[in-house]
């Protein structure tokens, strides 16, 4: 039987190296029948980002600025527990971290540039505030 080759972890045109993962396994809870008391199905995937070098200093700085209230001692863990198969734990694992990691490297948004609005537009709007007062106001009760 051919071992199956995990896929590498890619953030951003980044590899992550195999080195800066560890693993660790354990029984997870909730359905599987028998096997889930014997088999260490569920996954947690550290990443040492404080320690790893992959990152450029620029997406580096940006990941741990934004990842820094998930990170503990400048790791990132990741739980995996919902498939009964540890394989596909992994995979749901790597692709999490995969997640994380772009969404936390993602360049910031640009600013906004403030806008007034048109006098044809401001014009329109009081137009229509005029007409529904009138319409609340025919709605009234005028007996005294």
């Amino acid at each position: 039987m051919l071992a199956r080759m995990a896929e590498p972890i890619v953030v951003r045109s980044v590899t992550i190296p195999e080195a800066d993962l560890s693993w660790r396994f354990s029984r997870s809870s909730g359905p599987g029948g028998q096997s889930v008391n014997t088999t260490d199905s569920r996954v947690e995937l550290v990443f040492d980002l404080a320690g790893s070098t992959a990152f450029s200093p620029l997406l580096h700085r940006r990941a741990m600025e934004r990842l820094a209230d998930r990170m503990v001692d400048g790791t990132v863990v990741v739980v995996a527990s919902e498939n009964r198969s540890q394989l596909r734990n992994r995979d749901a694992a790597r692709q999490r971290l995969a997640e994380i990691l772009t969404e936390a490297t993602a360049p910031p948004p640009r600013k906004r540039r403030p806008t007034k609005p048109s006098k044809s537009a401001q014009a329109r709007r009081m137009d229509e505030k005029t007409r529904r007062g009138v319409i609340k106001r025919l709605r009234r009760d005028t007996s005294d």
